[in-house]
């Protein structure tokens, strides 16, 4: 990724005339650029899908695919990217053409050095003026993006990345622990993209038996195994058009590594137990929680692949490293679940809001969601308070140093709760709590089933919804 972080940016330079490319490459360099070069349309749009350039500067006389449809072919999938034309005197009217399909400017051959560098600067600059607008834009209008939530410094420079990166075709590996929120960030690349029209494809590669990856990825035939009673289309035939989203691509066995590369590097395959090449047309968005680096040292991850997959890294921060979201996240999810909830709460007490203010949320985004809903079923009134939520964040020993916004105690092993309101009887709560708490597990474990409820419980229909109703607890 150096090529994509100098300074000055990256230029491509599309252009048959070597020589000439020699010159503009030199005056670009001086100039503190750093610049790629190609001599025909198709190896420049292959490139992009592995590049993410500040500029391109595109020859309108090439051989094989025109000047004209490499252009068409570089705005259809990067429709922000900026493209400089270039063309002889006695063709201004092909440049004007260019103008219309979305070419940024041209330039008249032949140009001289101070016009040529001065174009490129001005170009770069306008472009990530453009872009820092649409962010400053979006900060004043609320801060999120496509449902990501957050004000953090960590959040707004993934934001930053993810303007950058959205309407590109680049491939993007995400790195980030569970429950980070990783598909929801490559939703909202997809959302931000030119494929937002197609298909979002997602597929969750540990959640897939090794035996069925193949099948999932690529699709079969009919009777290509037992149980195959008809054709299936996998992941990335369905994707056409738009984008595959491989959660954990880290558990993919050796053998479909090995398929993955080449699919990427042809954009075609065959379903299982077919005989025909299947085209696709689609953007790759990888996620792990695993240091791919690491697993590749080990062996168990082909290096090959992971270049192909790690073309642009995006880093989702956890919960922990900023907990300054953690309130307005927790807002957030309390709206989601009591909208259009009759007597559901509607806010935190101050004494809850330090709560999760000051827990490290191990299982992050997702772990506070989870307790924020639960909180909603339980509370007694249009408040949340600390008895609400799940008892291992009320507990001392589960706070950070980092986070904890209470005063320090004299004994930080201690595992006692976070005390109640003052009107609460202790230990009457804690029984409560328990036997409440029992309740809706079992309720979640069997789907609100209220006899399969009674019989875990030993108790009677009567004695339940009696209780049901004595904690306000929903079914």
């Amino acid at each position: 990724m150096s090529d994509q972080t100098t300074e000055r940016g990256l230029i491509l330079l599309v252009d048959d005339d070597r020589l000439l490319c020699e010159l503009q490459e030199r005056w670009l360099q001086q100039a503190g650029f750093t610049t790629r070069v190609f001599h025909d349309g198709e190896s420049c749009i292959a490139a992009l899908a592995e590049v993410l350039p500040d500029a391109v500067c595109l020859d309108l006389v090439l051989p094989g695919l025109s000047g004209l449809d490499t252009l068409s072919r570089i705005k259809e999938h990067h429709p922000n990217l900026p493209v400089v034309v270039m063309t002889a005197h006695a063709a201004v009217e092909t440049a004007v053409q260019a103008i219309k399909l979305g070419a940024y400017d041209y330039l008249e051959k032949p140009v001289d050095r101070t016009k040529f560098v001065t174009e490129i600067q001005n170009t770069v600059e306008r472009n990530r003026m453009s872009v820092r607008l649409a962010q400053l834009e979006r900060e004043v209008g609320g801060g999120g993006y496509s449902g990501i939530v957050g004000e953090s410094p960590q959040i707004k420079d993934m934001f930053r990345q993810l303007d950058r990166i959205a309407t590109s075709n680049i491939t993007v590996l995400i790195h980030g622990e569970s429950g980070t929120g990783k598909e929801l960030v490559a939703r909202a690349i997809h959302t931000h993209s030119t494929r937002s029209a197609k298909a979002f494809v997602p597929l969750s590669c540990a959640a897939v038996p090794e035996s069925l990856q193949e099948s999932e990825l690529f699709g079969h035939e009919k009777g290509a195994f037992t149980g195959a009673t008809s054709r299936r289309q996998g992941v990335f035939e369905r994707a056409h058009g738009g984008t595959v989203l491989l959660d954990e691509i880290g558990e993919l066995s050796p053998s479909l590594q090995a398929k993955l590369l080449r699919v990427l590097q042809e954009r075609s395959f065959q379903r299982v137990g077919g005989t025909g090449q299947i085209s696709s047309d689609f953007r790759l968005v990888a996620a792990t929680h695993r240091d791919l680096t690491e697993e590749v040292r080990q062996g168990r991850f082909r290096e090959d692949l992971y270049f192909r997959v790690a073309v642009f890294e995006l880093i989702v921060p956890p919960l922990r490293e900023r907990p300054s979201d953690i309130p307005l996240l927790a807002t957030h999810f309390l709206s989601a679940f009591s909208g259009g909830k009759p007597n559901a709460p509607l806010q935190l007490s101050s004494e809850a809001l330090r709560v999760v203010t000051g827990y490290s949320w191990p299982g992050n985004v997702r772990e506070l969601q989870n307790a924020i809903e639960r909180a909603v079923v339980v509370a007694r009134d249009r408040t949340i308070r600390p008895g609400d939520l799940p008892r291992r964040i009320r507990t001392r020993e589960a706070w950070t140093s980092e986070t904890s916004v209470l005063p320090e105690t004299t004994t930080p092993q201690t595992t006692s709760p976070v005390p109640e309101p003052a009107d609460a009887s202790p230990q009457a709560q804690t029984l409560d709590e328990i036997e409440r708490d029992a309740i809706i597990a079992a309720l979640a474990r069997h789907n609100g089933n209220i006899s399969r409820v009674v019989r875990e419980l030993g108790i009677g229909r009567t004695t339940l919804y009696r209780k049901l109703k004595r904690y306000k607890i929903k079914e």
